[in-house]
């Protein structure tokens, strides 16, 4: 593991939105939903390509609170442009957990 200063780590800007809408992405290489994510009035909705079909269902998702990288360049993912990087967990079988608040906070809220 590799260390980085505390300066590094503050410019990552994590910050907490809702998924206010959610779509099956059968486009994608691997299985994935897409998630449009409100993350405030500062930075806005975002759209995310998230592999997260073993534990959730695209229907369920929307109201979620979740965590994403905000400020990461575009990365295109099939014919989608993902502007956002949700956060989430490897469980035991390799399968991804989202990261999500346990308590209410404001979209855009930044992780500190």
């Amino acid at each position: 593991m590799s260390e980085i200063s505390f300066d590094d780590f503050l410019k990552v800007d994590i910050r907490k939105g809702t998924v206010t809408r959610a779509e099956p992405f059968p486009e994608a290489r691997k299985p994935a939903i897409k998630l449009w994510v409100d993350f405030g009035p500062e930075i806005g909705e975002k759209k995310s390509s998230a592999q997260i079909t073993a534990h959730y269902d695209p229907q369920e998702l929307v109201g979620k609170s979740v965590l994403g990288v905000v400020n990461f360049p575009p990365r295109q993912i099939g014919p989608m442009r993902s502007e956002v990087l949700i956060l989430g967990l490897h469980d035991l079988e390799d399968n991804v957990v989202l990261i999500c608040p346990d308590k209410d906070a404001p979209d855009g809220a930044r992780m500190c």
